[in-house]
């Protein structure tokens, strides 16, 4: 028996078009008795041409109904022969889209207390909504994610963004604190919206701006972490109803899914014959170890995700104790270190990721991170600037590695961009556990040094991995191809144009294997 397949489900409708009536070809039809007229379940009858079809009114009313759920605002309206644009507005509201969607995830850390008496249960209890969220997440990441590649991305978005907005009304009013924290797994699991919306950038771009594109998308999810925390704390603080939170990430997912309705363009589907989701499921832990940039690509998000939460997880320990003795609140304002960083990260990347090899500016950004860690680790314990210093470059660092990771992991098979995006994060979520594990560990055992020097530990190997193969090496460690950190599809300068034949430039510019999905996108962007 062969496997089954998912299959995408048609957006086109057949629909039965009735034809006005000629003199030469009318139809007797016999009045209608008095019982026929009363009868609720009467056909009617339309001539079409010289045929009579018969339209029962159940079938009319199923297609009024399918007329109205495939109705789209002109804005998400697909004409294959002209692709709507992607523009610099569609790709803010992706990027606002995957910050207050990813929130969610994040509401809870910063009243855990709070939830803990309200439900009247030990805070040990309480802090189970947290894990139970991100374990959600998890399952959201490798379960729900690898669909993009099936399902056209507009409905399928659209869905999980109703979905969890209406299981949230339940975490709003609920008293029941078993019901609360299976709530809160269900909403994690469907809250993968920026992951599939990285895919789509990805799909959408054209080469030599798709560094730019992500990283619009990427700050959006690092400002959806920040923002989530620190509201949470403000309405902590200063409301009475730690609910209040909830309410306010209901509102604003309600918003996102309105604003993703008007503009969102239905997007065909990747792969329309459909593909087996256990094959599919497969096929991501087989490209680990088949695909060398994805397997590189994928140890280096490991590390710098363990480095990255074993500082944060640690930091609150460091600063509450001497010689600083901080308050929770200042200690929260730590934070916000970093979304000067996040906010250049679009600027950098135009500027900079979208003309070099996405490995030199990954090694860039480990080279930063790592000078900070060193700085850190050996100053932290006295001076609070080495741990301001440390905030900024593990920040500055990771956005640049990521981003650049992200733009060479993006022209890896693209019908199976979202599989691809699955092995990277849950390699980097695997790096999140470890780091906030191994981080609590080594704190406990020998202090904020000890728990530094794994870091740089971290950071070394990572460096290494990159170092053991170059940018346009096709196997898994050399430096065949070059040593040019420019990159190779970039389009022509403009003193070219009147060298290069408009379709020569047109293929450059779309970018290899691309051609034909990113072509008419660049040319319109330029």
């Amino acid at each position: 028996m062969s496997d089954p397949k998912l299959r995408p489900p048609s957006s086109q409708l057949e629909e039965s078009i009735p034809q006005k009536d000629s003199d030469s070809t009318k139809t007797k039809q016999e009045p209608p008795s008095s019982s026929t007229s009363t009868n609720s379940s009467r056909s009617e009858i339309q001539n079409v041409g010289t045929f009579t079809t018969v339209t029962s009114p159940t079938s009319t009313s199923k297609s009024n109904w399918a007329r109205i759920r495939h109705w789209k605002p002109p804005p998400a309206r697909y004409d294959p022969l002209n692709p709507p644009e992607f523009t610099i507005y569609l790709n803010m509201l992706f990027g606002f889209a995957s910050c207050f969607t990813v929130s969610n995830l994040y509401y809870n850390q910063a009243i855990l207390n709070r939830i803990a008496v309200s439900f009247s249960v030990p805070f040990e209890a309480a802090s189970t909504v947290a894990t139970l969220m991100q374990a959600g997440y998890a399952g959201g990441l490798l379960l729900l994610c690898p669909l993009g590649d099936i399902f056209p991305r507009r409905p399928f978005i659209l869905s999980l963004v109703l979905f969890t907005a209406l299981a949230w009304i339940i975490l709003c009013l609920t008293t029941s604190f078993p019901l609360f924290q299976a709530i809160s797994f269900v909403c994690g699991f469907t809250t993968v919206t920026p992951q599939l919306m990285l895919p789509l950038v990805g799909d959408l771009a054209p080469p030599h701006r798709r560094a730019s594109s992500l990283a619009v998308v990427v700050s959006g999810l690092s400002l959806g972490l920040l923002i989530a925390r620190i509201l949470s704390g403000i309405l902590a603080n200063y409301s009475a109803d730690w609910r209040n939170i909830y309410w306010f990430g209901l509102g604003v997912q309600f918003l996102v899914l309105g604003l993703l309705y008007i503009w969102m363009p239905d997007y065909p589907s990747k792969n329309p014959e459909g593909v087996n989701y256990f094959r599919m499921l497969w096929e991501i832990a087989f490209m680990l170890f088949t695909e060398p940039l994805l397997a590189q690509a994928s140890l280096v998000a490991f590390c710098l995700s363990a480095v990255f939460m074993s500082y944060w997880t640690t930091l609150s320990f460091l600063l509450s104790s001497p010689p600083f003795e901080y308050s929770s609140m200042i200690i929260g304002l730590f934070g916000l270190i970093g979304v000067m960083v996040i906010l250049l990260a679009p600027i950098y990347s135009r500027k900079v990721i979208d003309k070099i090899q996405p490995l030199v500016s990954a090694l860039i950004g480990l080279a930063v991170e790592l000078s900070g860690v060193i700085v850190g680790t050996f100053t932290g314990t006295f001076s609070v600037a080495g741990v301001v210093i440390q905030a900024v470059t593990v920040d500055l660092g990771g956005q640049f590695t990521q981003i650049g990771n992200r733009a060479a992991i993006y022209d890896i098979q693209p019908k199976k961009r979202n599989r691809v995006n699955t092995a990277y994060m849950v390699a980097a979520f695997s790096g999140q556990l470890t780091g906030s594990a191994v981080g609590n560990r080594l704190y406990a055992q020998g202090g904020w040094r000890l728990n530094g020097s794994c870091s740089i530990g971290f950071i070394v190997f990572a460096i290494l991995v990159c170092l053991a193969r170059g940018p346009r090496e096709k196997g898994w460690v050399g430096w065949s191809g070059g040593w040019s950190i420019r990159r190779d599809d970039l389009p022509p300068k403009k003193g070219a144009d009147e060298e290069v034949p408009p379709t020569e430039k047109a293929l450059e510019e779309a970018g290899g294997d691309d051609v034909a999905r990113d072509g008419s996108v660049s040319g319109r962007q330029k």
